[in-house]
């Protein structure tokens, strides 16, 4: 099942390395992917450990409202941000990504290469108008979400969530904020789900970039 995508994988490491490369003959680089993730009072069931012979049971109580998780990580670092937002759009995620490379603090000659799939409202015209000296974008071929690391992330960021019933969406989001917060603190966990062997820095990388 995975040599499909082992092909794939080679051929975006081969171009991240020579993009990369190419920046960095002339600023600093900083490699970062970014994804969503949606959430909501519709529960998330995860199989749980019961004793032999008893069949574990979970209460659920399915209703349609919903929150977005926005997530950058670095792979090579284990760093990551979160953001909590009520809908996925073009503008909430100009706004985002604006505030992210903001918050890098990033030095003159510095720039993010951030690696993100090709949904609508990450190659909209308002979106990559967003690129320049200090943010270039890097979109994965389409419909291969095995190659995106964030997609990583979100077994993490749903443990707090799962099997459990919230009485309104502002309960679920303060359980989900403060499991977020706690995640930028486990560099090491989230670089060990994210840096793909084949991804600069990785495993298999033999390359300097």
């Amino acid at each position: 099942m995975t040599k499909p995508t082992q092909p794939l994988g080679r051929l975006l490491k081969n171009e991240l390395v020579a993009e990369v490369t190419r920046l960095r003959q002339e600023r600093t680089v900083e490699l970062w992917a970014m994804d969503e993730h949606r959430v909501g009072l519709k529960p998330i069931l995860r199989r749980v450990w019961a004793r032999k012979g008893q069949r574990p049971r979970v209460l659920v109580r399915p209703r349609y409202e919903w929150l977005y998780v926005y997530a950058f990580v670095c792979p090579e670092t284990g760093e990551a941000e979160f953001w909590l937002t009520p809908s996925v759009n073009t503008e909430t995620f100009t706004r985002i990504t604006e505030a992210f490379v903001r918050g890098r603090a990033l030095a003159e000659g510095s720039t993010v290469l951030l690696v993100l799939d090709q949904a609508g409202w990450h190659v909209s015209a308002e979106s990559l108008a967003l690129e320049g000296e200090a943010l270039v974008f890097k979109h994965l071929p389409s419909h291969s979400p095995e190659l995106m690391p964030a997609e990583r992330l979100w077994s993490l960021t749903d443990e707090p969530l799962a099997n459990r019933v919230f009485e309104q969406l502002a309960d679920l989001e303060a359980t989900l904020a403060e499991r977020c917060v706690a995640l930028t603190e486990q560099e090491e966990r989230i670089r060990s789900l994210t840096l793909y062997h084949w991804w600069p820095g990785g495993a298999d990388d033999t390359a300097t970039v």
